[in-house]
């Protein structure tokens, strides 16, 4: 069989390998056949095409992305690697290029590759200081519409929670987030006195505009950062019950262990969810100052074994792509999943981790879940692969995305297409 083609119309795929916590059994790894009948998920019937175990899943959830700084890298390295260098160099890049023009170009080309790799849905990140947040949601609305039916987009504004008070921009831009489909409302949290006030302040806004709330938390390795205990205090103490996610997480990771715990502790009561971002946190945690020459210790992935063990949801993600911040990536959950599987040693534990890039994502987004159920639109990712060694070990490069049961044209963009826009800068 050729393996990149399969018939047009309904068919069965026959011999498939799929996660057993997919169809609703246990163990890790199945062998069945699925059926492929007008879009959707159907019992087997149709022309038999024999798969040779080809592992199968549904196609993927990426919730946490920023799209708006994507593919900025050829313009604006990174000077050092480390996190203040990205955030100086995304800070100049923004006011120097970020126009209408700029902003949805470049998340085209990501959206684009997403597709190409098996993804349909993403959570996005705008940068959203004044006046970025009026140039780029706009801009989100528009993409929205235009992928409606290939990718299900949400967006949260990206500001840092010393801009988060009622009296500064966060007003007008958590506005903009409620008259948004899919709006998030969003904070970088960073220690100080106040930092309570401002979320009791935050949660205020969220309940008014009826979003739910997504953080990046604790971005560093010092142990003396723990905004995410603040954060589930505050939640706490307020019984907000919009839907609270908190990202990286990462400071956890050097913290005592008895405090660490402790925070996870009231994180569970709290009802947050986590999504770990670990390609992000290797690049950038644990830099040396620029003249040191010096292996990096600490890789700042965040307590995902002891969270799912509390029953806190956890799931994976992207992050950034081609930017500041990580200069590498392509929007691709196989690559995420392989990565966060060797980086936080997902394997040799339990059997259902692949629901952290899948229906976990989409439960904490609000997005429709995947699934590999009769019935559930035939929205599949196809890969040569039978065993999670062999899927891990390679690229799968040559997968076959298939979308409401019809194969995809998986022609990626290419980079050249940018061009311009890093010779415009």
């Amino acid at each position: 069989m050729d393996f990149t083609a399969l018939p047009k119309g309904d068919f069965t795929l026959a011999n498939v390998t799929v996660p057993a916590c997919l169809i609703g059994q246990e163990g890790d790894l199945l062998r069945t056949d699925l059926g492929v009948k007008d879009g959707m998920i159907a019992a087997p019937g149709a022309i038999a095409v024999d798969m040779k175990g080809a592992m199968v899943f549904p196609a993927f959830v990426d919730m946490h992305t920023h799209l708006d700084k994507g593919h900025i890298w050829g313009r604006a390295p990174n000077p050092d690697g480390s996190f203040m260098g990205a955030l100086e160099t995304v800070g100049a890049d923004r006011a120097a290029n970020w126009s209408a023009e700029d902003v949805r170009r470049r998340m085209e080309f990501s959206l684009r590759c997403a597709h190409a790799h098996g993804t349909r849905a993403i959570r996005t990140h705008l940068d959203s200081s004044p006046p970025q947040y009026s140039i780029s949601f706009p801009i989100f609305r528009e993409l929205q519409a235009d992928w409606a039916g290939r990718i299900e987009l949400q967006a949260a504004n990206l500001i840092h929670s010393g801009l988060g008070g009622l009296d500064g921009p966060l007003p007008e831009i958590a506005a903009e987030v409620g008259k948004t489909r899919g709006g998030v409302l969003g904070l970088v949290t960073n220690p100080s006195d106040d930092l309570a006030d401002v979320l009791r302040d935050f949660f205020s806004l969220a309940e008014k505009h009826g979003v739910p709330t997504d953080f990046h938390v604790d971005e560093t390795m010092d142990a003396s950062v723990e905004t995410l205990r603040t954060i589930a205090e505050v939640v706490i103490e307020t019984g907000f019950q919009g839907g609270v996610v908190v990202g990286h997480c990462c400071s956890l990771s050097v913290q005592d262990e008895a405090r660490a715990m402790d925070t996870l502790d009231l994180v569970a009561k709290a009802g947050i969810d986590v999504v770990s971002l670990p390609m992000c946190n290797l690049y950038l945690q644990d830099r040396t100052p620029e003249g040191t020459v010096r292996t990096p210790r600490r890789r700042g992935v965040t307590l995902v074994h002891e969270m799912r063990a509390r029953g806190i949801r956890v799931s994976f993600s992207s992050d950034n792509t081609r930017d500041p911040f990580y200069a590498y990536g392509d929007m691709d959950m196989i690559e995420v999943m392989r990565e966060a599987t060797r980086i936080g040693h997902l394997d040799h534990s339990r059997a259902d981790w692949v629901t952290s890039f899948l229906t976990d994502p989409a439960a904490t987004c609000g997005f429709d879940a995947p699934s590999l159920e009769v019935g559930a639109p035939a929205d599949l990712v196809i890969c040569r692969a039978r065993s999670w060694t062999e899927l891990f070990a390679r690229p799968q490069a040559d997968r076959i995305v298939l979308r409401e049961g019809r194969q995809i044209d998986r022609t990626l963009p290419d980079y050249s297409e940018l061009d311009d826009l890093m010779e415009s800068a």
